[in-house]
């Protein structure tokens, strides 16, 4: 069996791990909350691209410093502000030692999102991951789904399962992939038509170790 799982509001907590990002880039630059309050709205839970993003904190604060060096700082310092709740690690550890082969399917920057992985320490906890600035291809795209099962030494016609908060990049997305979806609610308001809904990746992971085994998902 196949359990893919979204990275950012899924598996870590990235809306946090970029609050804190924001807070040290405040407090270096000698900058206030409202400053900080202003680069979370502006960051979209982080679906502004980072070029634009970086670009508007740029002329907001009129930094010396060109977008690509910003860039580079970012880069460098994000993913050591991430982790992974230690109960979710070890579900996974537990979904694998059950037989599932287990991944991430992500969007975002490679670098990025692959620091994040290696400092969450997920990278020891999953066979494989697909991320969309390293394929070239992005959720809701199937073939990004379809990279990350073969990660995993899986294909998609053997059915399996999505895990993430996204309503279309996650859930729309894996069922157009033909897998059975898990979405996470974060409490925003959304709608979702997923065939589960969880509080949180923990409850997931519960959810997907009590399937029988001979489940196919969609």
């Amino acid at each position: 069996m196949l359990a893919l799982f979204d990275l950012d509001n899924t598996l870590i907590d990235r809306l946090g791990a970029f609050r804190r990002w924001a807070a040290e880039f405040a407090a270096e630059r000698g900058l206030g909350a409202d400053d900080v309050a202003w680069m979370v709205e502006l960051d979209a839970d982080g679906y502004c691209p980072r070029d634009t993003f970086l670009s508007g904190v740029r002329d907001r604060f009129g930094l010396a410093e060109p977008v690509e060096e910003l860039w580079r700082a970012y880069q460098a310092r994000l993913p050591f502000l991430v982790s992974c709740p230690d109960e979710v690690l070890s579900g996974l550890d537990r979904l694998r030692a059950a037989g599932w082969a287990v991944g991430i399917v992500t969007n975002g920057a490679a670098d990025n999102q692959a620091g994040k992985i290696r400092h969450s320490g997920l990278a020891g906890r999953v066979d494989g991951w697909a991320i969309s600035g390293a394929e070239g291809v992005s959720k809701p795209d199937r073939r990004l789904f379809e990279i990350g099962a073969g990660r995993c030494g899986a294909v998609l016609g053997d059915g399996g399962w999505m895990v993430g908060d996204n309503p279309d990049a996650d859930i729309a997305g894996g069922r157009a992939a033909g897998l059975g979806t898990i979405w996470i609610d974060r409490g925003l308001g959304e709608q979702c038509a997923a065939d589960h809904v969880v509080a949180d990746a923990i409850a997931a992971v519960e959810l997907l170790i009590r399937m029988n085994p001979d489940s196919r998902g969609r």
